[in-house]
């Protein structure tokens, strides 16, 4: 269902894009190119403002709320609140009811299928921004942590699965539209006003379904983290792929599906800087600590 991982690939590219299309230098950029900097515009290790990142400039003044998780007064949270946005925003996510809706369903589905323990849920931050990094081995993935998760979680969503009645149904729940083949400043945009509102952004940082090991990262992941500053939680999805298949088929009915959540962390360096390297460090340091959450995961769970 979902792979949002390789949603930025395009995305980080294009901080490297920007100094080959001829952006201007820091030293010499025009007020508008510094104002964009000083709102939070990254720039790349040759001092160009990234693309990604002005894509998502003037969603930063937008009036927005998560669904169900609505940005309280001390960067707290409230339930049921609903979303606004000004003219000229990027298309908002949708009310706490859908979202909530979507919630209920998807654990009344997941705890009806299959026999889910979760462990380490209260690991999860139960107020403010929060970027669950989840492996993928199989299409179940993303609806098990919709079913099991402590919070709502808004995953970022390859925009084949918008397809028929499935497009206003993701829509309505809060799911994310992503474009892997390209950097997608809408989806880039929506992902960033979840964070900003304080809500659980999921990603698939793998890209697409495999071994779920976590062995090849793509540059998403890092980005959202770092230019959010969220903090990252592991989480290993065990028991839903069957080893030696090539079209996994899904879990029998009734199995045992693990879901352990780990020490949230942070992945940029605290620098504050957007460069092509500290994102590169970030991913580095991110797989490092989802690889260790990995094989700690295995190790409780006995598989």
């Amino acid at each position: 269902m979902t792979e949002g991982g390789s949603a930025i690939e395009g995305g980080t590219a294009a901080d490297g894009a920007a100094a080959a299309h001829g952006r201007t230098p820091a030293d010499a950029r025009t007020p508008a190119q510094a104002r964009t900097a000083a709102d939070g515009g990254a720039v790349s290790d040759s001092g160009a403002v990234t693309d990604a990142d002005a894509a998502t400039t003037d969603s930063a003044s937008a009036e927005r709320a998560v669904p169900g998780e609505a940005a309280a007064p001390g960067g707290s949270s409230a339930p049921g609140a609903r979303v606004t946005e000004r003219r000229g925003a990027a298309p908002a996510v949708p009310t706490g009811r859908g979202v909530a809706f979507g919630r209920r369903t998807a654990i009344s589905l997941v705890h009806s299928l299959y026999r889910p323990r979760v462990l380490g849920a209260w690991k999860v931050p139960a107020q403010g921004p929060v970027i669950l990094a989840v492996n993928h081995s199989h299409n179940v993935d993303g609806p098990v942590l919709l079913g099991t998760s402590p919070r709502p979680v808004h995953f970022l969503v390859k925009k084949e699965a918008f397809i028929g009645p499935l497009d206003p149904f993701l829509r309505a729940i809060g799911q994310i539209r992503i474009d892997r083949t390209a950097a997608d400043r809408a989806a880039i945009t929506g992902a960033l006003g979840v964070l900003a509102a304080g809500g659980v952004l999921g990603i698939f940082p793998e890209g697409t379904r495999g071994e779920g090991d976590f062995a090849e990262l793509r540059g998403g992941l890092a980005y959202f983290a770092v230019r959010s500053g969220a903090p990252v939680v592991p989480v290993a999805v065990l028991g839903t792929a069957r080893r030696g298949r090539a079209v996994p088929a899904l879990p029998p009915l009734r199995a045992r599906i693990d879901v352990v959540f780990g020490e949230p962390f942070t992945a940029g360096d605290g620098s504050g800087r957007r460069t092509r390297s500290v994102m590169d460090e970030a991913t580095a340091r991110i797989r490092e600590r989802l690889s260790a959450h990995l094989a700690e995961a295995r190790q409780a769970t006995g598989r």
